[in-house]
């Protein structure tokens, strides 16, 4: 895309996805409480800040708020703890934010890079799975542990917040998830989802971590291709990542584009 575009469809983005989002799971609220949207998800957690409208006379006020909202919810029991994440993007204001998050006392987790792919061009993919791998499609909770069993070896640890959203997903709004599986015969060796939010034009991409023994032999590219073409039927116009140093390399060939550079900063309560 050519960067009068990508301006527009962050703006989109940001509208869409951030100022105007919708719950994740339908246990989880939206709250639009003057400069911030957060969302707030009872049990297993995932609080986050997901959008902000602040300037260098409010953003400490605020950031003061948000810190005492979240630590009042795990006081009265309506979350499992304070924590919560204040998704930071390179566009939002005051440029300073970062550094104010710290002083709060965040603590920021690996920078990753928001990437952007048309559908259109990237469900023209043509991908043949590697000898001896076939794809699963994730619909029950055998499929959820196949998926975790993944993660599990690819990432170096369990994932039990994932494992919880999948299985509210599957279980109350289906249509709102796809998820694969890689196997290479009966062992799982890479897992994806896309989750994907009524009327939205975007659709997230996540996971796509490949056990170490598997990595490059194009599971990740397939896994890709495959959630590519599935948007494409559901007529969504946009894929995004939040891609680490790893990934991101892979979805620029595919067709991504970057649109900025976001920071998770973490209250730990």
């Amino acid at each position: 895309m050519d960067p009068n575009d990508l301006l527009k469809v962050r703006a989109e983005f940001d509208s869409v996805m951030r100022r105007e989002a919708l719950p994740d799971t339908s246990d989880a609220r939206v709250e639009r409480a003057g400069a911030v949207v957060r969302q707030i998800v009872p049990g297993s957690g995932g609080n986050m800040v997901l959008w902000s409208d602040l300037d260098e006379h409010t953003a400490d006020a605020v950031i003061a708020e948000q810190v005492a909202y979240f630590t009042e919810l795990a006081a009265r029991g309506e979350v499992p703890s304070a924590e919560f994440e204040w998704k930071l993007y390179g566009h939002d204001r005051p440029a300073d934010l970062g550094d104010r998050l710290r002083a709060a006392g965040f603590v920021a987790e690996p920078a990753e890079t928001l990437l952007v792919g048309r559908v259109t061009d990237l469900a023209t993919l043509s991908v043949e799975p590697p000898e001896g791998i076939t794809l699963r499609v994730v619909t029950d909770e055998e499929g959820v542990d196949l998926m975790m069993e993944a993660h599990r070896h690819a990432f170096g640890a369990d994932r039990p917040r994932i494992k919880d959203l999948m299985l509210n997903l599957l279980r109350d709004e289906p249509d709102t998830i796809e998820a694969v599986v890689a196997m290479a015969g009966d062992t799982p060796v890479s897992a994806a989802r896309m989750e994907m939010r009524p009327g939205s034009p975007f659709a997230g991409l996540w996971g796509g971590g490949t056990v170490p023994e598997w990595r490059g032999h194009g599971i990740y590219r397939l896994l890709v291709a495959h959630r590519a073409r599935v948007a494409a039927d559901r007529g969504i116009r946009y894929l995004q990542v939040d891609a680490t140093e790893d990934s991101r390399p892979i979805l620029e060939r595919l067709g991504f584009d970057v649109l900025g550079v976001t920071v998770p900063w973490v209250w730990e309560g």
